[in-house]
C-alpha cells in the first residue's frame, strides 16, 4: 500500500488565524512567546503599502507552519542589533520575527517555502536583505542550521536575548525551563546572493 503524499499549501496570514498561530508558535518556542496582545502588533508590523509579509503553511488543510516578517521601518533596531555590520541600510531590510513548523510536518520544505514567500513579498517593498535573531539553543541547533542553509550569515551573537521577555513578559523558555538565557545569532540573509 502506497502512502499518500501530504499536500502543502501556503497563504498569507489573516486575523482569523490568530488562535492557531499563537498555539503553534508557543508549542515550538515556549509559552507566551506569542500572545493575544503581541500577535496583532506583529501582524501589523508585517503590513505595508498593501503588502503582507507574513505567511502560513498548511498540510492537508491543517496549520503546519508560520512565518512572521516585519516590513522595513516597522521594527526596532535595539541593543541586539549591529547595523554598522549590515550589508544594506535598515530601510532596505525586513525583519524575520518568527518561524515555526509543527514537529509532525518537519522535513517537507515548509520552512524554506515560507521564507521564500516572505522574501518575494519583501522585495516588492524594495528590501534587499532580511535580519533575524536566530535561537542558537533551538533543539539540535536546527534554527541556525536551517537559516544558514537558506543563505543567512552570522553578524554577531547576543547572550540573554530573550531574558527581559522571560522576566517581564511572561515568556517561558522551553530550553531554560523558565527564565531565558539563550543566545540569539544576529544573522542577515542577503536577497541578491
Amino acid at each position: 500500500m502506497t502512502q499518500k503524499q501530504p499536500v502543502v499549501t501556503y497563504r498569507q496570514l489573516t486575523a482569523a488565524d490568530y488562535a492557531a498561530v499563537i498555539e503553534l508558535g508557543n508549542i515550538v518556542h515556549g509559552d507566551n512567546y506569542l500572545t493575544e496582545e503581541n500577535l496583532p502588533d506583529y501582524v501589523e508590523r508585517g503590513l505595508k503599502d498593501g503588502v503582507n509579509l507574513s505567511w502560513l503553511a498548511f498540510v492537508d488543510g491543517e496549520l503546519a507552519g508560520i512565518r512572521l516578517t516585519f516590513a522595513p521601518g516597522q521594527w526596532d533596531i535595539d541593543d541586539y542589533c549591529t547595523p554598522e555590520q549590515w550589508p544594506v541600510p535598515a530601510d532596505k531590510m525586513c525583519y524575520f520575527k518568527c518561524s515555526a513548523v509543527s514537529e509532525i510536518s518537519r522535513g517537507l520544505g515548509i520552512g524554506r517555502g515560507l521564507l521564500e514567500r516572505s522574501i518575494e513579498t519583501a522585495k516588492a517593498l524594495g528590501c534587499k536583505a532580511g535580519l533575524a535573531h536566530i535561537w542558537m539553543q533551538s533543539p539540535n541547533n536546527s534554527a541556525y542550521s536551517y537559516f544558514t542553509r537558506c543563505g543567512g550569515e552570522m553578524v554577531q551573537q547576543h547572550p540573554d536575548r530573550w531574558y527581559e521577555l522571560s522576566v517581564h513578559g511572561g515568556y517561558h523558555c522551553p530550553v531554560c525551563d523558565g527564565i531565558c538565557h539563550c543566545t540569539a545569532g544576529e544573522m542577515v540573509l542577503n536577497f541578491d546572493n
